[in-house]
């Protein structure tokens, strides 16, 4: 008889391909929406449509009596998200999909200095020759001075950052709180942190942006719960090389629905963060350490 473990990682794969295309879903429609709505708005609506998504999540919140310490660091994640989100729906609308996925890879290495600065991971030689190899990637996509540099450049450059510092965060919660908690906490955080930058800026959407939205939030919701299917199923060194696909899907989608012609460029440095990020992932794992480097998309709670 069959060992049913030995199925874990074709579902870890399977699942984590099917992360991918919901992650996609949730680039496309957020495109769709484009410039019209205010990038706050917008990703204010993205999370108060979701917030359906949350009433399973209150009795747990509730019962975890969390302390005000823990209520602080909820805090502290929520305002990074927010800002952060707001700036990837800033960047979504300005600049092609394939820019956008790429510069996010940022978030996984920003995490791993952030481990070694904040969490006390050793900084060794291996991870720092990866780290700057990422941002030589990051180097090669932006080009300074040999291309103009749009608002959405800066803005992914600082959305990664604020992804980053929230996982961090989180990895520390998760520790003391449920998974169901993080979630549910950083959904209320993020739609509280949103609702005034959003109406400082209001512009009253349509029944079809409202209904896109919408879509967003159900594409992201089941993202992280596939996601979360496929950490079940396998190791993240199996998972994680199936992730970067999402650059596949995310140069196809703005090639053939956006007319986004493909950037050998931006595809090269992608590529050397990819390996950057992939490397760190092996190290971790042959060093037997607690995951600390995030998943593509696995910092977008």
């Amino acid at each position: 008889m069959t060992d049913a473990r030995e199925f874990g990682p074709l579902k870890g794969v399977f699942w984590m391909l099917v992360t991918g295309v919901c992650f996609v879903a949730v680039t496309a429609l957020v495109k769709m929406v484009g410039p019209r709505l205010p990038a706050a708005e917008t990703a204010f609506l993205r999370y108060a449509l979701g917030i359906v998504f949350l009433i399973p999540m209150i009795r747990p919140i509730l019962k975890a009596k969390l302390t005000k310490r823990q209520l602080g660091l909820f805090t502290l994640r929520g305002v990074l998200h927010t800002g952060a989100v707001v700036l990837w729906f800033f960047a979504m609308a300005r600049i092609p999909i394939a820019e956008v996925t790429a510069m996010n890879y940022l978030s996984p290495v920003y995490v791993t200095i952030g481990a070694a600065l904040f969490l006390g991971e050793t900084f060794a030689l291996r991870r720092i020759a990866a780290v700057v190899l990422a941002l030589i990637g990051v180097a090669i996509i932006l080009r300074p001075g040999f291309r103009e540099l749009s608002p959405g450049h800066f803005a992914m450059l600082f959305t990664a950052l604020g992804f980053a510092g929230g996982y961090l965060i989180a990895k520390v919660l998760s520790e003391e709180v449920s998974p169901t908690v993080v979630v549910g906490m950083l959904s209320v955080t993020v739609t509280i942190g949103l609702a005034p930058l959003a109406f400082a800026v209001w512009v009253t959407p349509t029944f079809e942006e409202l209904v896109i939205l919408f879509g967003v939030a159900c594409f992201a919701t089941a993202g992280h719960y596939t996601m979360t299917l496929a950490f079940a199923a396998a190791p993240v060194t199996v998972t994680q090389p199936v992730s970067f696909l999402q650059m596949v899907w995310a140069v196809l989608l703005g090639w053939l629905a956006f007319g986004e012609q493909p950037d050998l460029w931006v595809l090269v440095g992608a590529l050397i963060i990819i390996a950057s990020i992939s490397f760190i992932t092996w190290r971790e794992a042959v060093l037997k350490r607690r995951q600390i480097t995030p998943l593509v998309g696995q910092t977008k709670l």
